[in-house]
């Protein structure tokens, strides 16, 4: 029989002490593995467009966002949605899945809600935020849109010889189809680019990304507006059509660690075969490279002007006359001719729009299907005659930062 030597007892000690700790450890990671918070919560806002249209588009964009849910399953995630179904009725609900089948738990239900204003916006972003705490917040938000223009006209424009009475907003037109006021019709229900930045920085959020289902939000003015209230926006440059995003399709990439480009790959594969209308463009705009987007872009303006005789040369991006949205890569190639200079802006637009995709056409309710010769993804007014934003225009971020 052999006999234990004065060496094994201490190794044998120390190896049982290795495998409690261990043990210790796994139990540890699986506590803290159930304790883990939620990590991303995606908010969907979807305010009273006075569009019965457009709602029953919000409930279809309600269901699709279930479908890739079902699909994929939300991993230390959270949705949370506000809808109004009336212009009196709202609701706060979290959409939760098991097994595949989504349902909803209602949150809260609003009477006559109002959000049109800083407060009233921020107190339901706060009510969201309370409802599901996460580490990161992402906002989609569905309605009209009408880029960075505001909902109230200057005093100046209502006296002018084209008044706002007679300007037909591109939801006015008997358009073969439906497209998407960030809100509603009517001012009674819009809501101002500046107030929503106001909204979101009086929560004390950063949104991961602001994804517009509206039309005419990937604007560079509403981009600088929005710098300080997310990382990203997702966006259309143009009209986009009353269906939506594609949330079936794109919203798996929503979730988790966003796949932006995996979205705007989604959104083309949607649209540039959807039997409807197939017109569609999307961009992602990354806001940390708009300070140096603009500082770059006041450089240009103060070494050259542009020559409105070109105007009729640039890719338009909407249906109006005279045009408000222009492309604004197209615009600065247009206005600044040092070829140093150009390439050293088009390399910073490509980081400041790192994905962007487009059919060969947009659709405008008052036009028609409009040729795209030339695509960035972001628009730009500056160039822009139109009265109903030529005052305006002078009063953004945007503007008083680039010139």
């Amino acid at each position: 029989m052999s006999k234990t030597t004065v060496f094994e007892k201490p190794v044998r000690f120390f190896f049982c002490l290795i495998t409690i700790s261990f043990s210790f450890f796994l139990i540890s990671c699986e506590k803290e593995d159930v304790k883990l918070p939620n990590q991303k919560t995606v908010f969907m806002y979807l305010p009273w467009p006075a569009d019965k249209t457009l709602t029953e588009a919000f409930e279809k964009n309600i269901s699709d966002m279930e479908k890739a849910i079902g699909k994929r399953g939300l991993d230390y995630e959270k949705i949370v949605v506000f809808i109004s179904t009336s212009s009196t009725k709202a609701t706060l609900y979290e959409i939760t899945c098991k097994n595949g089948i989504c349902k909803h738990d209602t949150l809260k239900n609003y009477t006559n809600p109002s959000f049109t204003t800083a407060e009233d916006i921020a107190f339901i972003l706060s009510e969201m935020k309370s409802a599901a705490p996460a580490l990161t917040y992402a906002m989609i938000i569905g309605g009209h849109g009408m880029g960075w223009i505001p909902v109230y006209p200057t005093p100046t424009i209502r006296a002018s010889s084209t008044s706002v009475s007679s300007f037909k907003n591109y939801w006015e037109y008997e358009g073969a189809f439906h497209t998407r006021y960030f809100g509603g019709t009517t001012p009674k229900y819009q809501t101002d680019i500046t107030t929503l930045a106001d909204a979101i920085a009086r929560t004390g959020i950063k949104m991961e990304y602001i994804l517009f289902d509206n039309c005419y939000m990937s604007s560079i003015e509403v981009a600088y507006e929005l710098r300080n209230a997310t990382n990203y926006l997702i966006a259309s440059p143009t009209e986009i059509m009353a269906y939506g995003m594609p949330y079936a399709i794109v919203g798996e990439y929503l979730f988790g660690k966003t796949n932006y480009k995996a979205v705007c790959d989604g959104f083309y594969a949607f649209y540039s075969t959807y039997d409807e209308a197939p017109y569609g463009t999307l961009a992602v705009t990354d806001c940390s490279e708009l300070a140096s987007t603009a500082s770059l872009m006041r450089e240009i303006n103060s070494r050259y002007t542009f020559d409105t005789a070109q105007l009729n040369s640039l890719q338009r991006m909407d249906g109006y006359e005279p045009p408000i949205f222009y492309d604004y890569g197209d615009y600065v190639a247009h206005l600044c001719t040092d070829e140093q200079l150009l390439l050293q802006f088009e390399e910073q637009l490509n980081r400041t729009i790192p994905y962007k995709t487009s059919t060969k056409q947009f659709y405008t309710k008052s036009k028609g299907a409009i040729p795209i010769d030339t695509y960035s993804g972001v628009t730009t007014s500056d160039p822009s005659t139109n009265q109903k934003v030529i005052n305006d225009k002078t009063k953004t971020s945007w503007y008083a930062a680039t010139h």
